[in-house]
């Protein structure tokens, strides 16, 4: 669902309608509606109501003239006011129409906003998801989810994650219970939201049959239809895992940017290995 101004419908005009989309009446369509006679007025009104528009929204604080509201309350139209300027009103409502109608899915993992990296911690229950957690936000980064994520696809090209509402802002910490991360570790240790960058998926060592040692072959985690890039890490005791997912988003960042370490080290190989054999 987006939004619609109906300044063609008005003049009588219906040739590519959006009909399904909120109409916003803004100060163009309150000074046309203005200048037509009141019979004609009326008549415009109900050609654009027959349409079975979802509802009406009036910007800069405008009011409807009554004949027009009798219109809209035989169709049984919904109508709306807002003091905001008319783009104003288009842009935020774009976004919360967006947001709020979007194919949404429920992944269980902890989300974590890492130098900018939006990361996706996976991994099956008790393996340590929120310790690992902890010692991100210890470090400075911010959490956005604690066990269960909320992601949201924005029109198929990037992927938005949040905690559900209910679950906002704490963490359950086996041991201690529930903590409220805000409270503890302040203000700047807690996103609303996040867009999703990578996924990392914690294993224990000796259920996985073979280590990348090198990182050329780039996995890929679909949600929605959406590929987002994908690295697995070994658990095992005495491996700093909060570190090793913070370089994982570190080197994602750099990949962002064009620099694949892996590449650049297997070239380096492959040109010394060329040189050795000459």
């Amino acid at each position: 669902p987006t939004i619609n101004r109906p300044g063609l419908a008005l003049s009588g005009f219906y040739t590519y309608f959006a009909e399904k989309r909120v109409q916003v009446l803004g100060a163009a369509e309150h000074s046309y509606l203005k200048s037509l006679t009141r019979n004609v007025r009326a008549q415009r009104f109900r050609e654009l109501c027959a349409r079975r528009i979802p509802c009406l929204v009036m910007s800069r604080g405008f009011h409807l003239a009554p004949e027009l509201l009798e219109v809209t309350e035989q169709a049984r139209i919904a109508v709306f006011r807002t003091p905001m300027i008319t783009m104003k009103f288009i842009n935020a409502a774009t976004i919360t129409l967006e947001m709020d109608f979007s194919p949404t899915v429920t992944e269980f993992g902890s989300m974590v906003d890492i130098l900018g990296i939006g990361v996706l911690i996976r991994g099956q229950s008790g393996i340590g998801k929120s310790e690992c957690v902890l010692g991100l936000i210890e470090r400075g980064h911010s959490l956005v989810a604690d066990d269960v994520t909320r992601i949201t696809s924005l029109e198929g090209r990037e992927l938005m994650a949040t905690a559900p509402e209910l679950t906002r802002n704490h963490m359950e910490v086996r041991g201690i219970g529930i903590i409220n991360v805000a409270s503890v570790f302040g203000i700047g240790s807690i996103r609303i939201e996040k867009r999703l960058d990578l996924v990392v998926t914690l294993k224990e060592w000796q259920d996985l049959e073979s280590v990348d040692r090198i990182g050329l072959d780039q996995e890929f985690y679909e949600i929605l239809g959406l590929k987002v890039p994908h690295v697995t890490i070994p658990v095992r005791p005495g491996r700093d895992i909060a570190r090793l997912i913070e370089v994982a988003a570190m080197d994602q960042k750099l990949k962002g940017l064009g620099q694949n370490s892996a590449v650049e080290f297997n070239a380096k190989l492959l040109n010394l290995m060329e040189t050795k054999s000459t």
